[in-house]
């Protein structure tokens, strides 16, 4: 099906063709789940350009013009729309074959960002490839590149699920390459999605609750090891658990101390769109990590559940595509959906745990809205590739083929 063809199948007809004796329109995919998408989209890209506005007020930004976040923003949405309507048109069998290579290629370039010259450093991580004037980051490729092949490993070791070392080992041992990489970095925050992933994807193809609980105690032990044997991760754990202390509030609490602040003068509708004072360069990372923070003063806790429910309806629906793919009978599809799900779902929950203080501070920024260019392309080329998979679906339930 071409793409024009595609957008007219679920574009509303003449008055004519929506008479009672007419039979119901057969959309080509969800545009629940693209206009949530979109909304989104939208959203974030109004909140971007609010978190952001008074940042060249601030000598480290002088140099930029007040709309300086907002245009590039919607740069990135610009190419990430082009960038979705490519992967749209991908079919699903394609994603299947390619998804050792793209796994590979993605380890390359978590390579590449640790050489000096290739990688950018920014506050002490090197996290980002300059390309021109734009520059991209290696792990949110990776998180779809890993998701892509856990699917793809699972059919391929179906019939040996059951056994550790044959189905399990191997995928471990790809996931802790990629985590290894990721923590020289250091990003801690895109290792935990990529291993929740992973776990997921696992648990969904059919390993064996046994095998599964004993990945996750190792995954467990591993991350408190991880936080217990570096200085400043426990320091972010000690002020989690008291921010308005005198010896945090100044430092590893501060940020959570005053998105705290910025929730609590927004009580339940919000000080209005652009009348937050948090933003004025009190609440660090305002428009990345700390947005919902913005949100949440501006909005007040009614925009806080609206985006929770709003993101909680999204994750269900794409959860749900992947059971109509598997019931379908493929599995492929239907565990990149339900990867894609989690995804979404979970960095969109540590998020918000984040920002409400309920989860120590973590480097994740929310899925579809905060700013960064290479998260926000990653998001739509996954909703993209989950909008194939509906429409596959809905060719097969047809009697077409996908």
């Amino acid at each position: 099906m071409s793409l024009a063809a595609t957008f007219r199948a679920w574009l509303p007809g003449p008055a004519a063709d929506r008479r009672t004796t007419a039979p119901a329109r057969v959309h080509a995919f969800d545009p629940a789940l693209l206009w949530v998408t979109v909304a989104l989209l939208a959203w974030g890209l109004v909140m971007v350009y609010s978190a952001s506005i008074a940042l060249p007020d601030n000598p480290k930004f002088q140099r930029y013009a007040h709309t300086f976040f907002l245009s590039r923003h919607a740069m990135f949405l610009a190419f990430s729309f082009v960038a979705g309507l490519l992967a749209f048109q991908v079919k699903v069998e394609t994603w299947e074959r390619v998804a050792p290579w793209l796994f590979v290629a993605a380890l390359l370039l978590l390579v590449l960002v640790l050489i000096p010259g290739i990688g950018k450093g920014v506050n002490g991580a090197r996290r980002w490839i300059v390309l021109g004037p734009l520059s991209f980051q290696p792990s949110e490729l990776a998180k779809f590149a890993v998701l892509l092949y856990a699917a793809d490993y699972m059919v391929r070791k179906m019939d040996v699920k059951e056994r550790f070392f044959r189905a399990v080992l191997p995928m471990a041992a790809a996931v802790a390459i990629v985590g290894m990489l990721l923590l020289a970095e250091p990003d801690m925050g895109a290792f935990m999605v990529i291993a929740v992933i992973a776990m997921g994807i696992l648990f969904l193809g059919g390993v064996n609750a046994r095998m599964f609980f004993l990945i996750a105690a190792v995954m467990l032990v591993a991350f408190t090891l991880m936080i217990a044997l570096s200085d400043w991760r426990r320091d972010r754990i000690f002020a989690y658990l008291d921010p308005w202390s005198e010896k945090h509030a100044l430092g590893r609490g501060y940020q959570l101390s005053h998105s705290l602040i910025a929730i609590g003068r927004g009580e339940i509708f919000g000080v209005g769109l652009g009348g937050s004072v948090e933003k004025l360069h009190w609440l660090p990372e305002a428009h990345t990590d700390f947005l919902l923070a913005v949100i949440g003063e501006e909005f007040g806790l009614v925009g806080v559940v609206t985006l929770i429910a709003l993101f909680l309806w999204m994750t269900r629906r794409i959860m749900h595509i992947g059971r109509q793919a598997i019931a379908l009978d493929r599995v492929f599809a239907g565990l990149v959906a339900q990867g894609v799900g989690i995804w979404i779902g979970f960095q969109a929950f540590i998020n918000m745990g984040v920002n409400l203080g309920a989860l120590p501070t973590k480097g994740l920024t929310l899925p579809l809205m905060s700013y960064g260019g290479s998260a926000v392309l990653m998001n739509v080329v996954a909703i993209a590739v989950v909008l194939r998979i509906d429409h596959e679906n809905r060719t097969l339930m047809r009697g077409g083929r996908a």
